[in-house]
């Protein structure tokens, strides 16, 4: 059999899986710089984000655009958020949330709004154990799909109504909703372990969405307003 004719003026390459898997590593190392250059230091943090390929959870047509610092339409008019927005979250969570007794991890945390299903594995990396609550069917059935061959055991999706929570697996360590409504639903707050925190978007007065974190201490409630964001809106119901 002859050999396959060279491109003019391009170099003969024959074609493997190993050149992709090394363009994935060194693809995902500099989204790890570019976070670290934004300010995320927190080290279990960048190890879970570091662990986890942000590829397998869009689609094949968007593989080359997984690293960037885009959000990533993955159906149903919903997002997989962009990569700096995930860690900056998840870094005032692992900042405010109640620890394991070892201090390693993360205790229980719940999550609302799967979506595709990346940011529930990336806590099941820095939390004892994971919930996550998704009210879109199929988007609950892809995260499901997406996850089946990770066999990660501490990640639970369930499909149901994220405004109300998920009071079997309270109380939480930690809380961070993917969906910004008019206000954070009193269920989570309810739900949250004291010395716990909530991240969150909501609407704010200004109209537009902003990021507040909500910490349960013994004395009450606290809550601080950070900068403006834009996520899906908050729905109840299931669909």
């Amino acid at each position: 059999m002859s050999a396959a004719p060279r491109r003019p003026g391009f170099p003969f390459v024959r074609q493997s899986a190993a050149p992709r898997v090394h363009d994935a590593i060194a693809a995902r190392a500099r989204m790890i710089e570019r976070l670290m250059a934004a300010g995320i230091r927190d080290a279990l943090l960048l190890r879970a984000l570091g662990a986890v390929d942000r590829r397998h959870f869009v689609d094949s047509a968007l593989a080359l655009r997984a690293y960037d610092d885009d959000a990533l339409p993955i159906g149903l008019g919903q997002t997989i958020s962009k990569p700096s927005v995930v860690a900056r979250m998840l870094q005032l969570l692992v900042q405010g949330g109640v620890r394991t007794p070892d201090g390693q991890r993360l205790g229980r945390v719940l999550e609302i709004g799967t979506g595709c299903g990346y940011q529930a594995v990336v806590l099941g990396h820095i939390a004892e154990e994971a919930y996550s609550i998704e009210r879109l069917r199929a988007l609950h059935e892809k995260a499901r799909e997406n996850l089946r061959p990770l066999r990660i055991a501490n990640v639970h999706l369930i499909l149901g109504d994220g405004m109300v929570g998920y009071p079997q697996g309270a109380p939480y360590a930690g809380i961070v909703a993917a969906a910004g409504g008019e206000a954070v639903p009193a269920a989570w707050v309810e739900q949250l372990a004291v010395g716990g925190r909530i991240v969150a978007p909501i609407a704010h007065k200004s109209g537009v969405q902003v990021l507040v974190v909500i910490d349960k201490t013994l004395a009450g409630i606290e809550q601080r307003v950070l900068e403006a964001v834009r996520f899906v809106p908050l729905k109840s119901g299931v669909s």
